[in-house]
C-alpha cells in the first residue's frame, strides 16, 4: 500500500471496528481485479483474543467507484443489494454473510463488508484446469438447485425492488439500443422475433432473480459452487430468465457443445432445478429468454464501444468487448432457427 492509500485504509479500519466485534485493525488491504461497476477491496481484520488463523477473519469491501453511487436504474443501489445478498443467505442460498452496510458518517461512500470465500471466478480455469475437473459435471445441476432455492424468494422478501416482466425489459433494452444510433439488422430482426412472441410470454407469477447468474459471479471450488456473487442486478422477473441468461453462448467460452456455462448441459440444469423444488422448467420460454439475453448482451457490447468511442475509456477491453456485438449476431440468427438450440 503506497501512502496515498494510507488514508483510506485508515477509514476501513474504523469502520471495521464499528462492523466486528473485537476488531483491531487491518491487513493485507488491496483492490481486486474485475467488477465493472464497483470496486473490491480484500483484507483481513485482526481481532482481540482470537489465535491462530482464527486471529484474521477475511472480509472483502464492496463499494461504488471512489464510494460515489450515480445510480443505474436498472442496478441496485449498494444498501439495497446488501439487503438482497442477506435475505438470499437467510433462505440457505450460497451467499456471502454481510457483515456491516457503511454509514455516511464512515466516510468510504457506499457500500458494504462481507465474507470473503475463496474459490475462483475465472472461467478460464475453471473450464481447463485439472483442479475442477470434478466440479465440472457437478455445476450445471447445482446451478439449477441454486436457482430453485432462489425462486421461492418472492417480492416480499426485499420489499421495493425493480418489477421487471418481458415487456418492460423489451422496452427498456430497446430504448438503450435506439440510443446507439448504430443499427444492427440481426438486432432488429431478434426484437421483432421477441416482440411477435412477448405477449404469449407475458407472466405475472413473478419471483427474485438474480439477473446476472454465470461465470464471472459464481465462487468455484473443487466440489463445486461456493458462492453467488454480485446481487446488483436482482429484480422482481421472470424465472426463467436466469435458467436462460447462464446458457447464453458468450459465457460458455468456447465450449459450445455445452450450453450451460460451457460445462453441462439443460437437462442437467433443469433436472436439478425442478429437483430442488423450482417449478417446471418451460423449454420454450427458456429459449425465449436466451434470444432476450443473447440480444441483451449483444447491446452491452455496443455500450462497451460506444464509451471506447467516446474517449470516456480507450482502454483495450473496453474496445474487444465492443467488437464482440457481431458475435451475438451469429448467435441470434442460430436461436431464432433453433440450430442455436437442441
Amino acid at each position: 500500500m503506497g501512502t496515498d492509500a494510507d488514508p483510506f485504509a485508515g477509514l476501513v479500519g474504523k469502520a471495521i471496528a464499528r462492523a466486528v466485534p473485537g476488531a483491531t485493525g487491518i491487513a493485507n488491504l488491496k483492490r481486486l481485479s474485475g467488477g465493472a461497476n464497483k470496486e473490491t477491496w480484500s483484507f483481513d481484520v485482526r481481532r482481540d483474543g482470537a489465535q491462530g488463523e482464527d486471529s484474521l477473519l477475511p472480509l472483502v469491501l464492496r463499494r461504488a467507484p471512489r464510494g460515489v453511487d450515480v445510480g443505474r436504474s436498472n442496478l441496485l443501489s449498494l444498501e439495497r443489494e446488501a439487503a438482497v445478498v442477506q435475505a438470499a443467505a437467510g433462505a440457505g442460498l450460497p451467499a456471502p454473510r454481510v457483515r456491516y452496510v457503511l454509514q455516511p458518517d464512515d466516510g468510504l461512500g457506499h457500500g458494504f463488508f462481507m465474507d470473503r470465500i475463496e474459490g475462483e471466478t475465472l472461467a478460464r480455469r475453471i473450464l481447463r484446469d485439472e483442479a475442477f475437473a470434478a466440479a465440472r459435471p457437478l455445476l450445471a445441476g447445482q446451478c439449477g438447485a441454486i436457482l430453485a432455492r432462489l425462486h421461492r424468494l418472492t417480492a416480499s422478501a426485499v420489499p421495493g425492488l425493480r418489477v421487471a416482466p418481458i415487456l418492460t425489459e423489451l422496452d427498456n433494452i430497446r430504448t438503450l439500443y435506439r440510443s446507439y444510433r448504430h443499427p444492427h439488422p440481426v438486432f432488429a430482426l431478434a426484437f421483432r422475433w421477441l416482440a411477435e412472441r412477448a405477449p404469449a410470454y407475458a407472466q405475472t407469477d413473478l419471483v427474485l432473480v438474480h439477473g446476472d447468474f454465470r461465470h464471472g459471479n459464481l465462487i468455484i471450488g473443487p466440489e463445486g459452487v461456493r458462492a453467488v456473487l454480485d446481487w446488483e442486478g436482482a429484480h422482481i422477473g421472470d424465472p426463467m430468465e436466469d435458467l436462460a441468461w447462464i446458457s447464453v453462448n458468450s459465457w460458455r467460452f468456447g465450449n459450445i457443445d455445452q450450453p450451460v456455462g460451457g460445462f453441462g448441459q439443460r437437462e442437467d440444469l433443469f433436472a436439478g432445478y425442478e429437483a430442488a423444488g423450482g417449478r417446471k422448467v418451460d423449454r420454450d420460454r427458456v429459449r425465449f429468454w436466451e434470444v432476450y439475453g443473447t440480444l441483451r448482451w449483444g447491446i452491452g457490447c455496443m455500450g462497451m464501444y460506444a464509451t471506447f468511442a467516446s474517449g470516456a475509456d480507450r482502454s483495450v477491453e473496453r474496445a474487444a468487448i465492443g467488437r464482440r456485438a457481431s458475435e451475438t449476431e451469429i448467435d441470434l440468427l442460430a436461436l431464432i432457427t433453433g440450430k442455436g438450440w437442441a
